[in-house]
């Protein structure tokens, strides 16, 4: 059971479940009856949320002749970033690199920063936030069944995860498969034992578990199998700038290089609309120079005028908005508007569900491998799972819902809590 309430202070090693998520995170507290609380975030514009954006903005600014570093998470990172995008850094998505070994650190604003400090200086921030010294509380964090990125080492990862928690001050954690948690989660509803597949699907990963549960047991949930993949919400996002923003930006658009044969344009250009920080680091002279020099001779010189001016007014964030609005509207209608307008530009294009359900097709068939492989490791069928259970934004889209009720039939699917009760299970898992 759960509910949320304003924040209060907390007892001496209280019990609390942290989801540091690849696009939100979310903090649970558990009291010594089983209850739990979700703790809130306040940020100018946005009051009164239960998750907070997993956004890091740092900038320098001189006081008495001395630089001294700043930092802001979740909304306010964007709003200070956006301010002066020139002299502050935005790092977000940093869970997605934990397994890279290849991101081991970077120098921002004159500093050697790893990876894993940056994870501490956002979650130090985080608990800031939400009025927790880390210090004093037990804490229970969720990791992926398999992280983000190419060829994922996942003890690396995991280790990294715990660094990172280091760095924040936490004197030390205990770490769940997030599925698992969100199983434990779900399993408050239980009264009889039960085998269950939880399907979590977060902003980077989607991940997979067959537990068994018995509420009566002396071990509550005992895991079977599980799979996952590097992807979720965040490329749902992508396949529909793929298919009607990049075109009107002049992706399908040829220039010439001294009257030669036609060449199309660098692809690499709307690779970069995957996410729209990344757009924001085209933002450079050499970039915007490229694009000038391209337009001279392109077949449709207009769009690329559009994506130029896209970067140097900084409208990923607003583009991103826009197109987040038609995925979740398709979740409930059958067709909807994508409407995005700056300067020139003008982009309205109707989207219908079975035109988005084409394109992400290819994500959906990783999902149905994914499950199969969870099952296959618990030497489980179909038929064998009792219950069902969808967590995270993404279990809203009815063809990955459908994927699942095809597979299990309609009365064993359930969802709720799509945001929180990944934190809910792990504050409950580690206060059992």
């Amino acid at each position: 059971m759960s509910s949320t309430a304003p924040n209060t202070p907390l007892r001496n090693r209280t019990w609390i479940g942290i989801d540091f998520g690849t696009t939100n995170s979310v903090v649970v507290i558990a009291g010594p009856d089983g209850h739990t609380r979700t703790a809130r975030f306040s940020f100018p514009g946005h009051p009164d949320a239960d998750t907070c954006r997993t956004l890091l903005c740092l900038w320098q600014e001189e006081a008495r002749g001395r630089l001294t570093v700043h930092e802001s998470i979740g909304p306010a990172a964007i709003d200070a970033y956006l301010d002066d995008p020139a002299e502050s850094r935005l790092i977000m998505s940093m869970k997605s690199y934990l397994a890279q070994g290849s991101f081991r650190e970077t120098r921002l604003l004159g500093r050697r920063l790893t990876l894993e400090m940056l994870v501490g200086q956002f979650l130090a921030c985080l608990m800031r936030e939400v009025g927790i010294d880390p210090a004093e509380v037990h804490a229970t964090v969720g990791r992926p069944v398999r992280f983000a990125g190419e060829m994922p080492d996942d003890a690396f990862g995991e280790q990294r995860l715990r660094d990172g928690f280091a760095a924040a001050g936490f004197g030390g954690i205990a770490v769940a498969l997030e599925p698992e948690a969100a199983g434990w989660r779900f399993a408050q509803r239980l009264d009889a034992p039960a085998t269950i597949l939880v399907g979590d699907f977060g902003g980077g990963t989607s991940d997979f578990s067959v537990l068994r549960f018995d509420p009566a047991g002396t071990r509550r949930a005992l895991p079977l199998g599980h799979a996952g993949v590097g992807i979720a919400g965040d490329q749902f996002d992508y396949r529909i700038i793929d298919n009607v923003v990049s075109p009107c930006l002049g992706r399908d658009t040829t220039y010439r290089v001294m009257g030669g044969e036609p060449l199309p344009v660098p692809i690499e250009w709307y690779a970069s609309l995957a996410r729209w920080h990344r757009l924001s680091l085209m933002r450079t002279p050499q970039t915007l120079r490229a694009i000038a020099d391209v337009t001279r001779t392109a077949s449709e010189p207009d769009r690329l005028r559009a994506l130029s001016s896209l970067i140097e007014d900084q409208q990923g964030q607003a583009l991103y908005r826009a197109v987040g609005a038609a995925k979740s509207a398709l979740s409930t209608a059958d067709s909807t508007i994508l409407r995005f307008a700056h300067k020139d530009i003008r982009i309205e294009r109707t989207i219908t569900r079975a035109e988005f359900e084409g394109w992400i097709a290819p994500d959906l068939a990783q999902f149905d491998d994914a499950v199969s492989a969870a099952l296959d490791r618990a030497g489980l069928q179909a038929g064998d799972i009792d219950r069902v259970f969808l967590t995270g934004g993404t279990s809203f889209v009815p063809a990955v819902r459908a994927l699942f009720v095809d597979r299990f039939g309609a009365d064993r699917v359930d969802t709720g809590g799509e945001f929180v009760s990944v934190a809910e299970g792990l504050a409950l898992m580690g206060g059992s």
